[in-house]
């Protein structure tokens, strides 16, 4: 589960607006709006939608884990495939795609 301050963050790092999200996810708007100012509570399939539609545009939710939950943008596997084209021209070369 996501708290309204991750969707508020997923939304600004992935840079979509409250009304592209309710359309993406099919969760009302209104919902939306109370969720991200902690005004209101959607039902589990509405956060579940939310979420699902962050994540296809790129966010990637990190649970609690003992310093506090957060959200983070993932590779997409281009752009991973861009950064290892980028590392092998120089330096060392690792893994950098995001589970």
């Amino acid at each position: 589960m996501i708290s309204g301050s991750q969707c508020r963050a997923a939304r600004a790092l992935v840079e979509i607006s409250r009304p592209m999200l309710s359309r993406r996810s099919g969760v009302d708007l209104r919902v939306i709006e109370h969720f991200e100012n902690m005004t209101g509570r959607p039902k589990m399939y509405e956060i579940e939608e939310i979420r699902n539609a962050l994540e296809e545009l790129g966010a990637f939710f990190i649970p609690e884990n003992g310093s506090g939950c957060g959200v983070r943008l993932k590779f997409s596997d281009i752009e991973a495939a861009q950064i290892a084209r980028l590392e092998c021209e120089g330096g060392i070369v690792a893994n950098d795609r995001v589970p």
